[in-house]
């Protein structure tokens, strides 16, 4: 069997290990990423789908972490503005002066997060952000409301504040999708590049990893240096690679979706970003028609049973319904559940709302018979994944050698590249893109929304006329879901309804709906009828046992 020599192998392909990939090809290093799963699957399809400056690390004093989030997020609304859009955010507030002392017990260190965060503090906190958010600004400063403007903008809110602050983050649309498109953005750059999903860490002598692939294959890579980016798997994986550690304390952080018009309607495009009665921060945000409601911070350590329990649905429900009393809440109307562990630094006796979110990547140097050394990408946060990427790539490139060629700061991610930003620019992109491709104007609207520019190459793929509608599927098209079939690197049925569209997130599925994907699928792929009918089962079993999808009828 053949043994590729690489510069890097990075194993696990969430956001972080995606981030790094595309800038290692980006400096010329050949580097291939294995993922045990599909891409992004794991805890980076579970965050709370917020690009934020971090407004509550202020608390715990973490500036250097705010004004890195801050100015990523800026950055992430410029490079790809297809995917990550401003959110309005409203903070209600209950009390004038409260929290100043528990703060600044915080920031001195106590193990106990502070609580009734008063007015006062909330716009000291916000004019901080503010002058964080400053490199790069794109969206507007923050203000603060009267407790009647607050109440005639946001009516079911309960009428127990006393004032509220608003300011501006950014939410990603689509995370799976961001991942997937670094992954792509860096076998474009760099020949010889690989990104492998469903393939696992079949042994080791300490010089040659063997991968076991889907069908049951094998690939051997020799690389120079290995990065392990595997998540709250970090542990796992150090001791399969014979480098055993104890870096990973995570914490679980779980969300639903709820079909609530009326909650939608009360938001108008805001997220409500609040304090719960025990004093851990919550929100709730128009998420493609949903109404996300997050998040517990519980700790936890089994990534691969992680699923969000009626403890976290029952806490989640009563926060939201003494935030609105205006308005009711129940199970009936929750969607879609998802949970995710947190790969936070192993913080023994710490209260899980103070666990650091900064990242570090501590080195295992070679050892024994371990000829590679082993860089374990801990902590990190979604918004600040591109910086954590520079900061590892930089260190990689003095250990082998080479030096930076391309910066990523300003390079567009995926269907970034080229888009409309203005309405004069948007309007000559669909002009020529339905010349070239006779779609129809709506629809080439709605995929430079969901896709950016790569809507083209599913335009083309469509062809003239009004598309044929999958059915039981709102908004995807057959050959749209082709397209993504044959060149997303799909293998199974999951992968298509859970991250390479949100079918599945937005409780948009019946049992036909995934049937009539599933066919589609099929066809590109060559399933038997065998095939096709356990994919559709095993799917169905983990929406509605894990993520507890309400199948529409």
């Amino acid at each position: 069997m053949p043994v590729d020599e690489i510069d890097v192998l990075i194993l696990g392909a969430g956001i972080n290990g995606a981030g790094l990939f595309r800038d290692l090809c980006e400096q010329g290093l050949k580097a291939v990423i294995i993922e045990k799963g599909d891409f992004g699957s794991g805890t980076s399809a579970a965050p709370s789908r917020l690009i934020h400056g971090g407004l509550k690390y202020l608390e715990t004093g973490e500036l250097g972490l705010v004004a890195q989030s801050t100015l990523e997020r800026n950055l992430l609304l410029r490079n790809a503005p297809h995917l990550v859009r401003p959110l309005p955010t409203v903070i209600p507030i209950f009390s004038w002066l409260k929290g100043i002392g528990a703060a600044l017990r915080t920031l001195a260190g106590s193990k106990s997060a502070p609580r009734s965060r008063g007015a006062l503090l909330i716009k000291l906190g916000l004019a901080m952000y503010d002058f964080y958010g400053a490199r790069h600004r794109v969206m507007p400063r923050h203000a603060l409301w009267s407790k009647a403007r607050a109440l005639r903008a946001i009516p079911p809110l309960t009428p127990r504040i006393v004032a509220a602050g608003t300011y501006f983050d950014a939410t990603v649309r689509h995370p799976e999708r961001l991942v997937l498109e670094l992954l792509r953005d860096g076998i474009a750059a760099q020949e010889g590049a690989e990104a492998l999903n469903y393939a696992s860490i079949a042994g080791t002598d300490g010089r040659t990893i063997h991968i076991a692939l889907p069908g049951g294959g094998q690939r051997r890579f020799q690389p120079r240096v290995v990065v392990n980016a595997a998540g709250p798997w970090i542990d796992g994986v150090n001791a399969q690679l014979g480098a055993p550690s104890r870096l990973i304390g995570g914490t679980k952080g779980s969300h639903i979706l709820l079909d609530h018009p009326e909650l939608i309607r009360a938001l108008d495009g805001r997220m409500i970003y609040f304090e719960a009665d025990d004093g851990r921060i919550c929100l709730v945000f128009d998420y493609l028609a949903r109404a996300l409601v997050g998040s517990t911070d519980i700790r936890a350590s089994d990534p691969e049973t992680v699923r969000c329990e009626n403890e976290e649905v029952d806490y989640l429900l009563q926060s939201l319904q003494a935030l609105l009393p205006g308005l009711s809440f129940d199970r009936s109307q929750i969607v879609y559940a998802y949970s995710g562990i947190r790969p936070l630094p192993n913080s023994e006796g710490v209260a899980p709302g103070l666990i650091s979110r900064d990242h570090s990547a501590p080195v295992a140097e070679p050892a024994d018979n371990r000829v590679w050394p082993i860089v374990s990408l801990v902590g990190g946060k979604w918004t600040t994944f591109r910086g954590f990427a520079e900061e590892v790539a930089d260190m990689l490139l003095k250990r082998l050698g080479a030096s930076r060629r391309a910066s990523t700061r300003d390079l567009a991610i995926g269907g970034g590249h080229g888009f409309p930003t203005d309405a004069a620019s948007r309007k000559r992109w669909l002009d020529e893109t339905v010349r070239r491709t006779g779609a129809m104007r709506e629809r080439a609207e709605l995929l430079l929304d969901r896709y950016g520019t790569t809507a083209e190459a599913i335009l083309a793929c469509e062809g003239a006329g009004p598309p044929t509608w999958i059915p039981d599927a709102p908004g995807y098209t057959t050959s749209e879901v082709e397209w993504l079939t044959r060149t997303e690197q799909v293998v199974h049925l999951g992968d298509v309804v859970m991250r390479r569209t949100t079918l599945a997130i937005t409780g948009s599925l019946s049992r036909n709906g995934l049937e009539a994907v599933a066919d589609v699928v099929a066809g590109v792929l060559g399933w038997s009828a065998e095939r096709r009918l356990i994919e559709i089962k095993t799917t169905l079993r983990t929406l509605v046992s894990r993520y507890r999808l309400r199948l529409l009828e």
